[in-house]
């Protein structure tokens, strides 16, 4: 009786069938507690202790985010500073900055800014990519923003630009008045500066050929 091809034993393709299925459940699980870790976000204690983490505490609002290039990982990273005042206070608690956090990501969705923007991949290109809107050199002290709003912060100019958009054309596609309210703009803003502060591997790749995004300057 000639030998039977392993190829053709269905026994062996039943076990490496179990084998890989078991082999690909077991990655799969330390993959998701992995990411897990990876995606909580920290908290003040981490912030005030130099601990980076990739999606920092609510009170990263208290400090200055820039964004560098990373030579070993070779793309850009956030890199969070000094004490910064944002809305005129550099020690906003954890309870009040994550209240305002909480509000500026209700306040994207309930205006549905992702039917126009994208915010960590998410959403449409009709509009500026938002993730990293914070360090967008048009809102510092010597960005067309800033000086077309006459605010004196970049807080104020983006809270400002939000509250009243058809007051400040910028493009041919102007963002239209959503009726977004102070106290909303002032949480989109939060919103926006703790977005920028998450490490998303360099995400978006274009943002950092902006002139002046890198190093803040």
């Amino acid at each position: 009786m000639a030998n039977k091809s392993v190829w053709s034993d269905n026994r062996f393709w039943q076990r490496s069938a179990a084998w890989v299925t078991g082999f690909a459940a077991v990655l799969l699980i330390w993959l998701t507690f992995d990411t897990t870790s990876q995606i909580a976000i920290g908290t003040d204690a981490d912030l005030q202790n130099g601990v980076t983490k990739r999606v920092p505490g609510p009170t990263v609002i208290n400090y200055k985010i820039t964004y560098e290039m990373s030579t070993k990982r070779g793309h850009e990273v956030p890199v969070i500073g000094e004490k910064e005042k944002f809305f005129g206070r550099d020690d906003w608690s954890e309870e009040e900055a994550g209240a305002l956090l909480h509000l500026g990501k209700l306040g994207t969705q309930a205006k549905n800014c992702m039917n126009c923007h994208t915010l960590l991949g998410n959403g449409a290109y009709y509009a500026p990519d938002l993730t990293k809107a914070w360090l967008d050199p048009a809102w510092g002290p010597e960005g067309s923003m800033q000086a077309m709003t006459g605010k004196s912060s970049k807080e104020e100019a983006m809270a400002e630009f939000l509250q009243h958009p058809s007051q400040y054309p910028t493009h041919a596609r102007m963002m239209p008045n959503l009726g977004i309210t102070a106290k909303e703009a002032k949480g989109i803003v939060t919103f926006l500066k703790h977005m920028s502060s998450i490490d998303t591997n360099g995400f978006p790749r274009n943002f950092g050929k902006m002139k002046g995004a890198i190093h803040g300057k």
